[in-house]
């Protein structure tokens, strides 16, 4: 199933709950655009580098396109498609005023020189700089790009209109961002666990954790996790990851990586693949790496009781229905690992207003934020019998759907 059939599954188990009709499912899953570039840029070995860049603008009815930028081989027209409309929902379920959108270009960034990605990030901006601003589409870091390249997407864009620091958020502090942000994601994955524990009557001390992804939001969230109590006892990255049952030290397990450039063969620990950790004897398994990684035989085999998606989409719609069906609580990711777009908010406002926030008022309005939107994704999921997936879902094209009436066609 390609990302773009999987985001329709969901949105039409939800739609059909709400009793849209056609008309207005068609509208609410049609993108409002579609960019598609050739950025092409002078190489380091003077050869010319041709790259396809993408920007996918799926809604706009509560307000400016919002959505990361990622830099990545396997980007196209289908993913960033499915990623956009993910950001329609994401920005709804946690009522920030923001649309859906999502952008990448296709490459391998880890083959280009630093002189290489800036000049291709320069160049895209140069095809695209007509369609986005702070108050038309406002991209942020994703997979692959980080505060650097959009400190060159907001300078570049200056060029055409002006100072604008608001055209993009996740920027370096230095250059008009928000403390707090590059935690953000992953502090949120963890205020959502907490928050589902608590409605069970339980805390986080002494549970088992287990992590699939070792990049910001997988440490980030196994570090606030450990803080509140519970104990991470697996982590994978890319070359695959490390099980202990005692608990992880991730003080030295991150300092190990960095040495290494891997978490695996950390010791005291069992090596263990990325599959393997997905079906570990854990109370909590978070996915925070790519998505489409949790399958049909994955879900048969998982052990679990409660998953946080902190990554986007990695949950097939087959392997969410026995998920479901064992009794396994899923906390999809539209709700999960909204807290990176909630401080991206945040960071666009301050920009709007020139005025800095304090890093204890980024942390508490984020938390009341996630806090708030949670305990509204719950109440519709026990009102009418819903999965958390489905009830955020419901919560999210409720709003957009109220937001398109009320504006016109």
């Amino acid at each position: 199933m390609r990302s773009t059939e999987a985001v329709a599954y969901y949105f039409n188990q939800a739609a059909a709950e709400l009793g849209l009709s056609e008309s207005m499912k068609t509208l609410l899953l049609t993108p409002q655009r579609s960019i598609k570039v050739e950025v092409s840029i002078p190489m380091d070995n003077g050869e010319i580098g041709n790259f396809v860049g993408y920007r996918v603008q799926h809604d706009s009815s509560r307000g400016p396109f919002k959505g990361g930028l990622r830099y990545h081989p396997q980007v196209d027209t289908d993913e960033v498609a499915a990623l956009a409309s993910l950001m329609t929902w994401k920005t709804a379920v946690v009522d920030v005023p923001y649309g859906g959108g999502k952008g990448g270009i296709q490459c391998d960034p880890k083959k280009l020189s630093l002189g290489e990605l800036e000049r291709l990030t320069r160049k895209f901006v140069q095809r695209i700089h007509d369609f986005i601003g702070p108050k038309i589409d406002i991209p942020a870091p994703d997979m692959g790009t980080d505060g650097q390249v959009m400190a060159w997407i907001a300078n570049e864009y200056s060029k055409f209109h002006g100072f604008e620091p608001g055209v993009v958020t996740g920027k370096p502090v230095e250059l008009h961002g928000i403390v707090g942000r590059e935690e953000a994601t992953g502090r949120g994955v963890a205020t959502i666990t907490r928050e589902v524990v608590k409605r069970q009557g339980k805390t986080l001390e002494g549970m088992t954790v287990a992590v699939q992804g070792f990049g910001n939001v997988g440490s980030i969230s196994a570090r606030f996790l450990a803080g509140m109590g519970a104990r991470i006892v697996a982590i994978s990255d890319v070359k695959g990851g490390i099980y202990n049952p005692s608990g992880l030290d991730l003080e030295a397990l991150a300092s190990f990586a960095r040495s290494h450039g891997t978490v695996t063969g950390f010791s005291p620990g069992e090596t263990v693949t990325n599959e393997q950790l997905l079906t570990l004897p854990v109370d909590i398994l978070i996915p925070a790496a790519l998505g489409d990684v949790i399958t049909t035989d994955i879900a048969r085999n998982m052990k679990a009781s409660l998953i946080v998606e902190g990554a986007n989409n990695p949950t097939f719609p087959e392997a969410d229905e026995i998920l479901n069906k064992n009794g396994v609580i899923v906390v999809p990711d539209i709700l999960a690992n909204a807290g990176g777009v909630i401080v991206s908010y945040f960071e666009w406002v301050q920009n709007l207003q020139n005025f800095r926030w304090t890093y204890d008022q980024v942390v508490r309005e984020q938390d009341s934020k996630m806090s708030q939107s949670f305990d509204k994704v719950y109440e519709i999921s026990k009102a009418r019998n819903l999965s958390l997936r489905l009830a955020a879902y419901y919560v999210a094209i409720q709003r957009v759907a109220k937001a398109t009436e009320l504006g016109g066609y």
